[in-house]
């Protein structure tokens, strides 16, 4: 687990607080070495879907939760 300060801006990302450092979901899916060219990735911002499209676009800022889903094949 990182110590983070106080004074350090925290979103909440699939359950877990960690700094912010990525302002936007293109550069925190980047900064998670998941490319955005996969299919099967679905991204939330306080339980609202970003399109595919407005990743880019799409700013994160202190306080927001985040959820990342990836589709799998299988049962």
């Amino acid at each position: 687990m990182t110590d983070v300060s106080a004074a350090t801006p925290l979103i909440r990302v699939n359950g877990q607080d960690e700094p912010l450092r990525a302002h936007t979901v293109a550069a925190l899916l980047a900064e998670r070495e998941i490319s955005t060219d996969m299919r099967g990735i679905a991204v939330a911002v306080n339980g609202r879907v970003v399109p595919h499209a407005d990743w880019p676009d799409a700013t994160l800022a202190a306080g927001d939760t985040i959820e990342i889903v990836l589709a799998r094949q299988g049962g």
